[in-house]
């Protein structure tokens, strides 16, 4: 009989490592396809200490996925195909793992033994590279404690296959990264999160949709020469109900509210007095036809009707200012909305609740009516019928939207037909943070009298800034900027791969980096409240500080697309879990498979392609786990990537109870 070729021959003491174990595991899982699904739910081919083990782990898992037979004559077989027999000891050594094996019964015990040594092996690494990092120089010993910290809870673990996480669900989303805002609103974000005791990504969704409402359409980004972006946010913050939602709404929106009646106040006398001046004119014209109509010979008709034209053409010149709107409410219908949009151009529905959602639903009407809605977020040409006499179209218009629904409201729209197919989902930044309910304290810190004071000025002298401006104003990049930028799409392009996290929401992630860089232009605005200099290029500093933000609400956006079920991948990740937890015709389960394996999930697949981005949502989740890609053995042909199976899948199994 031949034994597997040595790596080298080295006389210092070899690392814990246990031979009989190691064959006796091998031996186990070519006796048994039951014991298999066992073993390799507690090792990997990177547990055992002989490469040639490790080489035979491999082969046997890819056999077993593929549904083939195990036992020395097939593995001997498949491992001359892949040009490892020789390598591995040869036909012969197959046989001595099964004859080295007391009982396959005991499988699962042997691969403990293989398991702990490994461990073993791991802290010995561990302790070698952090005695050789701590001679590097003059050691950091806070950077040292915390790495061997790491490190030695990584080594603790490795043996343990956590539950997995339910589909819609996520481990941990990112909190809101505040520092990346504007000091003055990064500190009330702060205070007002501490004083309310919630999470500061409600201040903070809602402090982005105030600063998109005093610049909306006012202001606009030029990325590149045919490249312009808007500066109107959609954004929305999920919360549970009893969130303190309404309280920190009207923290963060007070200003705009008070600007607003301001402005009303201001003009309303000017209204006053032009609505005098035509009712007068009017009135003219009214009482000239009134003597035309009158019977009698002696009544110049010709020229009384031409004077009561030329006072209804006076009084038509006389043009009425509409009162200053900032906002509407959040229950505004499509109709009236796209009239407001067509005497206003520029503004925010602003609101604590999710009615607004109620109403893009087509809740109070037959159908819904996304149009207004589509063509406000991109500021395209709105026209329609049901647009005032007067003002037939509008160009430009660009619509705020900042709402904090419950999580629910979210499910409602996305059932909503047309909603992700025209593209309605893909325009909204979405914040899911989690309940503060229970853990709140009773007493806290009220916000500072400055640092309230300093939000609401700044705040109102952006409103009024890009309130006062007669046409809106285009703001460019730096080079360095512009760089910064190319990068983001650089990035976001290789993130749409098949095997990708956004790979199933490329409706969402296309309109990324254009919301990256309306969130910079409102960052670069913010930056420059209190100076006239804010058409200054954007920097590269503020597109990354974008980035940042944007970045938080793609991962929350993976999250809601999954409690939506809008999201494609999260059904197909679904069906390919049910197939998992369904014995294969011979009662046996599956505890490793491939891609193309997913494939005959359902009739629905076709193609690999088609699964692959559920297959990263099931090892995100913690469903799978994927070795390392093995060899075919075929020239031109690609290594395959072979997925182990959580044990809880497999009935029966400890996991699974």
């Amino acid at each position: 009989m031949n034994d597997p070729l040595p790596d080298h021959e080295d006389p210092s003491p070899a690392p814990p490592n246990d031979q009989e174990a190691e064959q006796a595991a091998l031996g186990a899982m070519l006796l048994s396809h039951v014991v298999l699904g066992e073993v390799t739910a507690l090792i990997t081919a990177h547990d055992y200490y002989r490469p040639a083990h490790a080489t035979i782990h491999a082969a046997i898992t890819t056999m077993h996925s593929a549904e083939l037979p195990v036992d020395p004559i097939t593995l001997a077989a498949h491992l001359r195909e892949t040009g490892d027999l020789e390598r591995v000891g040869g036909a012969s050594y197959l046989h001595t793992l099964v004859q080295a094996t007391p009982t396959a019964a005991n499988g699962s015990y042997y691969a403990q033994i293989v398991a702990g040594t490994a461990r073993q092996r791991r802290l010995i690494e561990t302790g070698t590279r952090l005695v050789a990092h701590s001679r590097q120089g003059t050691p950091d010993i806070a950077q040292l404690a915390a790495r061997a910290t790491s490190e030695l809870a990584t080594i603790g673990n490795a043996e343990r296959w956590p539950a997995p996480i339910p589909l819609g669900t996520h481990a941990s989303l990112p909190a809101f990264p505040v520092a990346a805002l504007t000091p003055w609103i990064a500190e009330h974000v702060a205070a007002v999160a501490e004083f309310t005791q919630t999470p500061p990504d409600l201040a903070a969704t809602m402090a982005l949709a105030a600063v998109a409402t005093a610049a909306g359409g006012r202001v606009q980004v030029e990325v590149r020469p045919g490249w312009r972006e808007q500066s109107n946010l959609y954004l929305v913050c999920a919360m549970p109900p009893a969130s303190r939602k309404s309280d920190v709404f009207a923290a963060m929106t007070e200003p705009i509210y008070d600007v607003e009646r301001q402005l009303q106040e201001e003009t309303r006398a000017s209204i006053i007095e032009a609505e005098t001046a035509k009712e007068a004119a009017l009135a003219e014209a009214e009482g000239l036809m009134a003597k035309a109509r009158k019977p009698g010979g002696s009544i110049d008709r010709a020229s009384l009707v031409a004077e009561a034209s030329a006072a209804k053409l006076l009084a038509e010149e006389i043009r009425v200012p509409p009162r200053p709107r900032l906002t509407v409410s959040g229950d505004i219908t499509p109709e009236p909305l796209a009239q407001q949009l067509a005497v206003h151009r520029y503004l925010a529905a602003l609101s604590p609740e999710g009615d607004l959602f109620d109403i893009i639903a087509g809740r109070y009407s037959a159908k819904p009516n996304l149009g207004v809605f589509l063509q406000a977020h991109k500021g395209e040409r709105l026209q329609t019928d049901r647009i005032t006499r007067e003002q037939p179209s509008v160009d430009k218009p660009a619509l705020t939207i900042g709402i904090t629904p419950q999580p629910a409201v979210l499910q409602d729209l996305a059932s909503t037909p047309g909603a992700r197919d025209r593209g309605l989902l893909a325009r909204f930044l979405y914040a899911l943070p989690p309940s503060n309910l229970g853990y709140r304290k009773t007493r806290t810190t009220p916000v500072p009298a400055s640092v309230a004071q300093r939000y609401h000025g700044r705040l109102t002298r952006l409103l009024h800034t890009f309130y006062a401006l007669p046409e809106p104003a285009t703001v460019t990049l730096t080079p360095q900027a512009d760089r910064a930028v190319e990068a983001l799409q650089d990035t976001l392009e290789a993130s749409l791969r098949p095997d990708q996290p956004l790979a199933h929401l490329p409706d969402w992630a296309g309109k990324l980096v254009g919301h990256t860089a309306r969130v910079a232009l409102l960052l670069h605005l913010a930056d420059r409240a209190t100076s006239d200099n804010w058409g200054r290029p954007v920097e590269a500093t503020t597109i990354d500080r974008a980035a940042e933000i944007t970045a938080y609400y793609t991962q929350h956006a993976l999250a809601v697309f999954d409690l939506i079920a809008a999201d494609p991948a999260t059904e197909a990740a679904q069906t390919i879990l049910d197939w998992l937890r369904r014995p294969r015709t011979n009662g046996t389960w599956r505890t490793a498979i491939k891609r193309r394996d997913a494939v005959a999930a359902s009739r629905r697949f076709r193609t690999v392609a088609q699964v692959e981005p559920a297959l990263t949502l099931l090892e995100a989740q913690g469903y799978l786990r994927a070795d390392e890609p093995h060899r075919t053995g075929r020239v031109g042909q690609p290594a395959s990537a072979t997925y182990r199976v959580h044990p809880s899948l497999q009935k029966g199994s400890a996991d699974a109870r």
